[in-house]
């Protein structure tokens, strides 16, 4: 068979299926989307997440017994109330004291923790890290009565320093965890050129690994703060005296049995979510960024 009717004889080759269009370089699949696939559902999700900021602005802000859907003509009132009449200057104060001193605490021991478990191998390593894993899982309100009696053996109750010391002890767990991923992720031989140089491990602690460290510490020390500020629980069970008791067990004063003044309980929910908005908007970048970095393992 000559060469030319081996070619007639041969099949035909399969048409080949047309290649998807590419998109341009630089840009992914999803840019190509039209933009109201994305603004529709941002839009109706924002729309559901203001609507309830915009009913407690409208009840803080309106005058007592209007039923107007705008808050005007605007009123304080009932922010002086609650911050006068109701203690919430004293709420305040405490809450700052005991979120801020929550923050530190937490911050430092799991930055000592988190590095033994990220540069030190011991034999309980593995067990202690399930521990602390587990922990997660208890709730607070299983170990009220044991903290309540501890704490009352060390009189410590009706003292701030209950509260800081259960909020440390309940934020340490994942803080450890988050601090020892985070180290991971830092090379380990930054330090070891730090102990070439000279350094001790103290030194080129503080002048190699923690400078890298803020991301995560300032993820840690955000999420503690925010926890301690909001927790009502170890508030409500420690503390008895009013000048003693923290925003979230103030903002329960403001509701009884017979009534509930939903200016002063506004007015109150606005006081006490300032500050964490406030906080947020300055380290949101270094929150993402440290929560991203302490969940994966290096």
């Amino acid at each position: 068979m000559s060469v030319k009717e081996a070619t007639k004889a041969a099949p035909a080759p399969a048409p080949t299926a047309p290649e998807p269009p590419r998109p341009a370089k630089g840009k992914r699949a999803w840019d190509e989307a039209p933009r109201w696939q994305i603004y529709l559902p941002l839009g109706i999700y924002l729309v559901f997440t203001l609507i309830p900021f915009y009913w407690i602005l409208l009840f803080a802000l309106r005058p007592a017994g209007s039923t107007s859907l705008v808050p005007w003509p605007m009123t304080f009132d009932h922010f002086e109330k609650v911050w006068t009449e109701r203690s919430f200057g004293t709420y305040f104060t405490n809450s700052v004291l005991v979120g801020v001193a929550t923050l530190v605490m937490t911050t430092l021991v799991a930055l000592a923790g988190g590095y033994a478990l990220a540069r030190f191998d011991f034999k309980i390593k593995r067990a202690f890290m399930l521990g602390l894993l587990c922990s997660q899982f208890v709730p607070g309100a299983l170990l009220l009565v044991p903290l309540f009696e501890i704490f009352a053996e060390l009189q410590m109750i009706n003292s701030l320093g209950s509260v800081i010391l259960a909020e440390t002890v309940f934020q340490l767990p994942l803080s450890m965890i988050l601090i020892s991923n985070f180290i991971k992720n830092v090379p380990y031989s930054l330090e070891e050129a730090a102990w070439v140089d000279g350094c001790n491990r103290m030194t080129a602690f503080r002048i190699v690994v923690l400078p890298l460290l803020r991301p995560g510490l300032i993820a840690v020390g955000s999420f503690a703060f925010v926890h301690s500020w909001n927790h009502f629980l170890f508030a409500l069970m420690f503390l008895n005296n009013q000048d003693k008791q923290t925003i979230p067990v103030g903002l329960n004063t403001l509701m009884s049995a017979d009534s509930v003044d939903l200016g002063a309980l506004a007015a109150g929910g606005i006081i006490a979510a300032v500050p964490v908005v406030i906080v947020f908007a300055f380290i949101q970048k270094w929150l993402i960024t440290g929560f991203s970095a302490g969940a994966v393992k290096g």
